[in-house]
């Protein structure tokens, strides 16, 4: 939907461009810091509240994407019909909740819901931000500003894990939660008194579910959006399969120890770095092809590592699995901006409601698939390579058939 730039700007009597690009940046960054701050914590949680089977404790990552995946279908509509800030008070407020849960699990299955209620309320900063920032600029100036929101968003995952390693070097990990806690209220005090509202009465659309169904089905229904949310999902799954196991490969399979949020860090650069130059290439090779063409570089790259694999029992060095994940994750920079585009395309005129459904689904499906892979962690690195191999080369055949 376009706004008439004046009505908009009436709006912005408080905050600049550049504190609303760091207040947008910010407001993304709840979901990586509660996912990557955690990663250094999972052992300590898990004998804490009694966990058997260590590949239980990934379920602390899992819950969040689950309760992102849910979060995202909803908040789209909800903040068209009430507008972005009321939404976003709930979303806060929501995150604040889950935070409380886990600070003062006594279970794991508590520990569980409060994780699922925090991916719930990270969710609205994701989804309300993304339409905050449309509500008030367009084309290239969006495009722009979204850039170096991005920018600044791929530093958290990049630095989580250092700041929760940092945090259990003075306390436990409870005082993550503590942390996130503090965050969420300094970050609610910085939205309610410097943002304005960005979303104009006239513009608001009641919140009919008939409505919604209707877009739903529609989102659902298209070829090439259900192919490249299917292929995102897949591609997601292994990155989410990568993140559930990395604490339990690189900290303690390979020795890692405190040395592991740089090491975690550096990956999440590469991320990035790619993500950065996606933003080059794109304009020269367009979406597809350059989804095809890191889909293939990756199906190539895990076949090998996997025959390398193979050929190890499962326990290549520490610099060839390094070497691997550095390919892939440089790869997954150049997909999963891309996907996201391609499968919104042809759902314009249901922009927002589609982006939630695309969203959701995605996620949810590689939840599934991260989980799954997680779970099969056997001491090796056999799982997470072929889970790597199986999600490339289904997702490769999927994109091919997009006609």
């Amino acid at each position: 939907m376009d706004f008439p730039s004046q009505d908009i700007e009436a709006t912005q009597k408080k905050i600049s461009q550049k504190e609303f690009i760091a207040l947008m940046a910010a407001l993304m960054s709840f979901a990586a810091l509660a996912i990557d701050s955690m990663l250094p914590a999972l052992n300590l949680i898990g004998e804490s509240l009694g966990v058997v089977n260590p590949n239980d404790n990934q379920m602390v990552i899992s819950f969040i994407f689950i309760g992102m995946g849910i979060g995202q279908l909803l908040f789209g509509p909800i903040s068209d019909a009430i507008g972005r800030k009321p939404s976003m008070y709930i979303g806060i407020g929501t995150f604040f909740f889950g935070c409380i849960i886990s600070y003062s699990a006594t279970t794991f299955n508590l520990m569980l819901l409060g994780r699922l209620i925090q991916g719930l309320g990270a969710a609205s900063a994701k989804i309300i931000s993304t339409a905050m920032v449309r509500d008030r600029f367009s084309g290239n100036v969006m495009a722009k500003t979204m850039s170096l929101i991005m920018i600044i968003f791929v530093l958290v995952p990049a630095l989580a894990p250092t700041l929760g390693q940092l945090i259990l070097s003075f306390g436990g990990w409870r005082d993550i939660f503590l942390f996130m806690i503090f965050l969420a209220i300094i970050n609610f005090a910085w939205f309610s008194t410097r943002q304005e509202e960005t979303l104009i009465e006239e513009y608001r659309r009641p919140l009919s579910f008939s409505k919604i169904k209707e877009a739903t089905l529609e989102t659902v229904k298209h070829p090439a959006t259900v192919c490249y949310t299917l292929a995102a999902g897949l591609i997601f799954g292994a990155f989410i399969g990568y993140l559930n196991s990395s604490q339990q490969i690189l900290q303690l399979k390979y020795g890692l120890g405190d040395k592991f949020p740089i090491a975690f860090g550096v990956l999440a650069l590469a991320i990035g770095l790619s993500s950065f130059l996606n933003s080059k290439l794109v304009e020269e090779m367009g979406m597809r092809k350059l989804c095809e063409t890191a889909l293939t570089v990756l199906t190539i790259v895990a076949i090998i590592f996997n025959i390398i694999v193979y050929f190890t029992n499962g326990n290549p060095s520490f610099y060839l699995f390094y070497g691997f994940l550095l390919l892939c994750l440089f790869n997954f920079g150049l997909l999963f901006g891309n996907f996201s585009a391609l499968a919104l395309e042809p759902m314009g005129h249901i922009a927002g409601t589609a982006n939630s459904v695309i969203s959701s689904v995605q996620i949810l499906i590689s939840a599934l698939i991260g989980s799954t892979i997680g779970q099969l962690y056997n001491e090796t690195v056999t799982p997470i390579a072929i889970g790597f191999l199986v999600c490339s080369m289904l997702s490769l055949f999927i994109v091919k058939k997009v006609k």
